[in-house]
């Protein structure tokens, strides 16, 4: 059970500790815990939009470059669901997946970095407001399976699926969605709303 206290501007748990935006760790600070009880959604949109400490690390969104409907109406409600949650969008910053996930944080007023494979930024889709061209090519996907705080497969085929291996290694929780690769350690699921939940766990490190 978590209680936000917004007068102390402080996240607490039924365990006595207190969430620190900054270290991204419960700490346990002794005392009565107090405050109105809250859902992980509602505690990490406070941190991202009211707390005054907000952390910018991002999720990362993978997946299929020639993607099908479901998947591209996956990727834009995850994108803006994101962006409701005041969480930046990390991508590989082009077509398919990439400018579906991009187009709904941004046109819900969210964040999307975009880490290019080529040494041209202006490669990036129309969705992307930071594009960073690494020219690197496809190790790329190591670099965006290590800057997230979690991954969310949207279909995909080989490429998607180093990402989620990466992933996988870097200790990162992977979620699946919309066809994305079955592997075990991948959290499979069927669509935002039942992703919300066990992501905002995730960023909530509980």
């Amino acid at each position: 059970m978590l209680f936000l206290d917004r007068t102390r501007r402080l996240l607490c748990d039924d365990r006595g500790r207190c969430f620190h935006p900054e270290r991204r760790r419960w700490l346990v600070l002794g005392g009565p815990v107090s405050g109105d009880p809250v859902e992980p959604a509602e505690a990490v949109t406070w941190l991202q939009r009211d707390s005054g400490r907000p952390c910018r690390v991002p999720v990362g969104v993978i997946g299929a470059r020639a993607a099908g409907a479901r998947q591209m109406e996956t990727a834009e409600a995850v994108g803006a669901g994101l962006a409701a949650l005041g969480l930046t969008v990390l991508c590989g910053g082009r077509l398919g997946v990439m400018e579906a996930v991009c187009r709904g944080a941004a046109e819900a007023g969210g964040l999307t970095v975009g880490l290019l494979p080529d040494d041209d930024w202006r490669e990036a889709n129309s969705y992307v407001q930071v594009p960073i061209a690494t020219g690197i090519g496809v190790a790329r996907n190591a670099v965006i399976a290590r800057a997230a705080l979690a991954l969310v497969a949207i279909g995909g085929g080989t490429g998607t699926l180093s990402e989620v291996a990466f992933g996988l290694q870097f200790g990162r929780p992977v979620f699946g969605l919309a066809g994305a690769p079955r592997v075990e350690g991948v959290v499979m699921l069927d669509d935002w709303p039942s992703l919300k939940t066990p992501l905002c766990r995730k960023v909530l490190a509980l």
